[in-house]
């Protein structure tokens, strides 16, 4: 029987995919070849979730933990379980905290979020992935939109700003392969030693977080040479002030900080100079530092006045807004508005400082909370210190080991959706192709089997109302049952966004940033910036036990002054103030020799986990996690 489903993995390709199952057991996945993203293909992380679905390692029952051990224990004592803790301390619904990730996508997935929010527990707000980025284009265009990903193949020449084109998109790496075919020139912005070369005609090679001041040199460069377009700057505000700023710097200042040459500042303006259209790719690793909205935001003003957005060809892309083409407005109904919420990059402090109430339990899914936050040791100690935790999940990760009770989730390809996506335009359907196996369960079946058990207990939509709702949105001109018959609908967002310099601010207008910050200096006894890198095999910390190396690699530059005094026959440690890791050493051709780099998710409790040296930062916008700010040392 053959299935078209889609992936619902915290990735922006939100693949298409064709799912043949064999007898009801066996079954083959490949792309689909009649989507117009997916074509066909998919990538390596997709190959391995098929090994994740079969692990031996897999948790198929409830787990109650005991005097330390762990005991297998039925639905029905779990469930049971969790109403009595729930309903004891609904009295004081403040001390129950709700924390969900993006482990799964998907419209259904906001079902525990509304529970919990009906019941007035406290909240999560930020994000661990790229919350500076997103509010740094919603201040700067009054929304989060793209050109169609599909117009980058009209783009002249494309300016590729910290995206690892190996790791981070298989579809969007296939999109510029093909731009380049129709005669496209690349130029990549980063810090080196990712993937990048293959699809590269040139590469300026920048310390790491300073993007800003290479955009704000050429901004400044164009001011006092070029003259910028009296019709860009009428269609905008605060020009003043960012003009200001901008030349508040002297160049050789500004190119000092990012630690490049006017040679290559001459380059940068030679690519945005052309007149025909240039098409600015913004990665989600230049907005993970301290000042991450700032870089974002001064690199959208050099798109935008050099003349590239609002027109086919050009652009500024980031992620869409993954659920943004659906009506959520029914997981806010009947939540109140106010209440208490707690940083998602913070969490672990947070729960801690937590007074008036405390949070007495917590209840994760969705997301490995101690391996994905900073400052993981304290994240795990938050959790040990909570009365009750409950983890949905279906692996003993970080998280999951430090709960009282497991309940064990339905993985992608085992439960029905409607997924969008943040890369592409384009809502699809999601039917289950495999029964969960043993006692796995769908997050839906649990909270709705939850809420049943709740006194008073909690009204749930059922999951046909999900779905319907989620399509009736002003981007949409579907029903559920033109969805499912055909698998996927694009949206009616225009294929090129801000066409005439229209934006979405009430007034139409454009907002330029009004200050420019200096880049603090790492601390003393810690010369370098420690990189947490994407993996190309793996979404996050969803590794399989055996795929994860101990001790883990990290990568240096050749001409890296770090390593000079270490003895490669001795243990090597990374070293921050939050603690140390033993790693094993590698050199890594092109990086910069101020960084080193480390492939991130692999698990603390097997010897890896980078976010236990990491401490808590948070991004000038949009509660994000500056992970990139953190400094540590190389030692025997």
């Amino acid at each position: 029987m053959k299935t078209i489903t889609a992936c619902t993995m915290d990735c922006p390709d939100a693949c298409s995919l064709v799912v043949t199952v064999e007898e009801g057991k066996s079954f083959r996945l490949r792309g689909n070849p009649d989507h117009p993203i997916t074509a066909g293909f998919t990538c390596k992380k997709i190959r391995n979730h098929v090994r994740r679905l079969q692990s031996p390692d897999r948790i198929l029952h409830p787990l109650l933990k005991k005097n330390g051990k762990w005991n297998r224990i039925g639905w029905e004592q779990a469930l049971d379980l969790c109403a009595e803790k729930i309903n004891h301390y609904r009295g004081e619904p403040l001390s129950i905290l709700n924390v969900q990730g993006s482990g799964a996508l998907g419209a259904l997935k906001s079902v525990t979020g509304l529970f919990f929010g009906r019941l007035g527990a406290s909240r999560f707000r930020g994000s661990l992935c790229d919350a500076a980025g997103y509010m740094a284009f919603v201040h700067d265009f009054g929304s989060r939109r793209n050109n169609d990903i599909r117009d980058l193949t009209n783009a002249s020449r494309i300016i590729n700003w910290g995206k690892d084109l190996s790791r981070s998109s298989v579809h969007l790496a296939a999109m510029v392969r093909r731009a380049r075919k129709k005669g496209a020139r690349v130029l990549t912005i980063s810090p080196g030693g990712d993937g990048n070369t293959s699809f590269s005609d040139d590469h300026i090679r920048i310390r790491p977080g300073t993007d800003r001041f290479l955009a704000a040199a050429a901004i400044r460069r164009m001011i006092q040479s070029d003259g910028i377009d009296a019709h860009i700057i009428s269609h905008t505000k605060h020009w003043s002030p960012f003009r200001q700023a901008v030349e508040s710097w002297t160049e050789a200042q500004l190119l000092e900080s990012c630690g490049l040459t006017p040679a290559e500042l001459e380059t940068l303006l030679f690519w945005y100079r052309q007149k025909d259209p240039t098409a600015t790719l913004v990665g989600t690793a230049l907005q993970r530092y301290r000042y991450g909205g700032e870089n974002a935001r001064f690199i959208n003003a050099l798109a935008l006045l050099a003349g590239h957005i609002g027109r086919s060809g050009g652009g500024s892309y980031y992620h869409l807004h993954a659920y943004g083409a659906l009506n959520l407005d029914w997981a806010r109904d009947g939540v109140p508005r106010s209440g208490r919420s707690f940083c998602k990059p913070t969490m672990g402090k947070e729960i801690l400082e937590a007074t008036d109430p405390p949070i007495r339990m917590a209840w994760f899914n969705g997301i490995n909370i101690v391996n994905q936050a900073a400052n993981s040791r304290q994240s795990k100690k938050a959790l040990e210190g909570v009365e009750f935790v409950v983890v949905v999940d279906a692996f003993m990760n970080d998280t999951a080991a430090a709960a009282n009770l497991i309940l064990p989730s339905a993985l992608m390809l085992e439960q029905e959706d409607v997924v969008g996506s943040y890369f592409h335009e384009y809502v699809q359907y999601v039917p289950a192709v495999l029964p969960p196996p043993a006692e796995a369960r769908t997050d839906y079946w649990i909270m709705s089997e939850l809420a049943r058990r709740m006194n008073p207990p909690v009204e749930i939509p059922d999951p046909e109302t999900v779905f319907s709702q989620s399509l009736t949105s002003p981007l949409l001109e579907t029903t559920l049952e033109e969805l499912r018959e055909r698998g996927f609908v694009r949206t009616n967002r225009p294929p090129v966004a801000y066409e005439e310099l229209q934006f979405d601010h009430a007034d139409g207008k454009y907002r330029f940033p009004i200050a420019l910050h200096p880049e603090p200096n790492p601390p003393d006894g810690y010369p370098l910036r420690l990189l947490s890198l994407i993996r190309r095999e793996a979404m996050h910390s969803q590794i399989l036990a055996e795929d994860q190396e101990i001790p883990p690699a990290a990568w240096v530059a050749p001409d890296c002054p770090a390593i000079s005094g270490l003895d490669p026959a001795k243990d090597v440690f990374m070293v921050s103030p939050q603690g140390r890791l033993r790693v094993r050493l590698e050199v890594l051709q092109g990086l910069h020799p101020e960084v080193v780099v480390y492939r991130r998710g692999d698990w603390m409790k097997l010897g890896g986990g980078i976010n236990q040296l990491i401490r808590e930062q948070l991004t000038d916008m949009g509660w994000g996690a500056a992970y990139y700010d953190q400094y540590v040392r190389l030692e025997n």
